[in-house]
């Protein structure tokens, strides 16, 4: 089974069990920029500690993706590429980099937590995902702010 099907047959299913999200698919996506990440992440999602995470605006028009939108289901894969979780965004903002608060820094449920880790850690991810487009980090860049929650788990084998 491709990693395309296995995202469609857990879409699928789920949708079965909650009709009302049929129109709700925003994407599949893993976190991060690697499968160690990816999956040290989505750990943290399914441990109930992080809630939100952070993307870089300007990469979404570059790599001709949507935003998050409330109410958007996505589905989270492992470093693997497997489905792994349904999220539901419950709250979405454009902010400046500089601008992003302690509540959001605590709510993604990284290292310690505080906005001075966060801002740190995500500077340096954002510089290396800008790196690859030619581009260079900037404290104002915008960056898009999503608050989620978990609607289902997928049954690991």
């Amino acid at each position: 089974m491709t990693q395309n099907t296995a995202i469609t047959e857990y879409w699928n299913g789920y949708v079965e069990e909650h009709p009302e999200a049929a129109d709700q698919f925003d994407s599949a996506w893993a976190f991060g920029d690697n499968p160690r990440l990816a999956d040290e992440l989505l750990g943290l999602v399914l441990q109930g500690i992080k809630t939100g995470t952070a993307s870089n605006e300007a990469l979404f028009e570059i790599q001709e993706q949507k935003p998050p939108f409330v109410g958007g289901h996505s589905v989270l894969l492992d470093g693997e590429g497997n489905p792994r979780a349904i999220i539901e965004t419950i709250k979405v903002e454009s902010v400046p980099f500089n601008e992003v608060t302690a509540e959001f820094a605590y709510s993604e449920g990284e290292d310690d937590r505080s906005l001075e880790s966060w801002r740190y850690e995500h500077e340096v991810y954002f510089t290396r995902e800008f790196k690859r487009y030619g581009m260079s980090f900037d404290p104002a860049m915008k960056v898009v702010c999503e608050n989620f929650r978990v609607v289902h788990v997928k049954q690991h084998p």
